[in-house]
């Protein structure tokens, strides 16, 4: 299936310091493109992909599982270390807790984790439904486009594939026993009037990684998508200057050019 118009993938080669962007559960590129576009306009590498059965349709989403989606992240975190002294990586919702994986997972190799409103369970009695009600009704109502920002729209699908969401519960699951091993620095970001994500799912990441150097911003004016919302340029710029404390070569002279 053709990638819908505004839905693909972003990529900018900048200097050597490099940030890895992960869109949410149903969304796409494009609740992230205006954050990659601001980093990579200040001189960064920026890498923004497309996550497998995203970006189409939800039929395609069906057919895909958190394996999928870590995947290609990971695979694009390997391709930025190639060109890259130092990476970051952030996220939107799910993406954030991709992002947080990746922390555990690679080590040193990630310097810094930025996250806006990151997602850690799926919840209601509908979860405990999901391993049966899968094989019973194929979809349920979207999530996309909570946003409190009149006019701005988020382009994700318009029903949530119930066996990906039974694989987000367990990839969810598994992270949670590896929040410990992550030890980088952490911006955190969220909105306190979230409809997507509850407050609580931020403070149990907050309450098990491992990280020492830690931030927590409220993002007052938004919703779920802050990233599309009223605080979207503080994210930018918050995001920004903790890159910038942790690789100080941003924004210096001759880095911003090529490194």
């Amino acid at each position: 299936m053709p990638v819908l118009p505004g839905a693909e993938p972003f990529r900018h080669e900048g200097g050597e310091v490099g940030v890895l962007l992960c869109h949410g559960f149903t969304g796409s590129p494009q609740s992230l493109l205006p954050w990659g576009r601001y980093l990579a306009g200040r001189g960064l590498t920026v890498s923004l992909p497309l996550l497998p059965g995203h970006g189409t349709r939800w039929e395609d989403m069906q057919l895909t599982g958190w394996p999928d989606w870590y995947a290609e992240v990971d695979r694009e975190l390997r391709v930025l270390r190639e060109s890259c002294t130092r990476l970051f990586v952030a996220g939107l919702s799910m993406g954030g807790a991709l992002a947080l994986r990746l922390a555990a997972r690679h080590g040193d190799a990630v310097a810094g984790v930025v996250v806006v409103n990151p997602a850690h369970k799926v919840h209601g009695l509908s979860a405990y439904a999901l391993p049966v009600a899968r094989h019973l009704v194929r979809t349920t109502k979207g999530i996309a486009s909570d946003i409190a920002l009149e006019g701005a729209a988020e382009l994700g699908y318009d029903r949530v594939p119930l066996h990906a969401a039974h694989s987000l519960r367990n990839f969810f699951r598994m992270l949670d026993g590896e929040l410990p091993q992550v030890t980088q620095p952490l911006l955190l970001l969220r909105s306190p009037q979230d409809h997507v994500v509850p407050p609580v799912d931020s403070a149990r990441i907050l309450g098990r990684i491992s990280s020492t150097d830690v931030t927590e911003v409220l993002l007052e004016h938004s919703y779920h998508v802050a990233t599309l919302d009223h605080d979207a340029d503080r994210i930018f710029e918050e995001s920004y200057a903790f890159i910038g404390r942790l690789a100080p070569s941003v924004g210096k002279e001759g880095t911003t050019a090529g490194g």
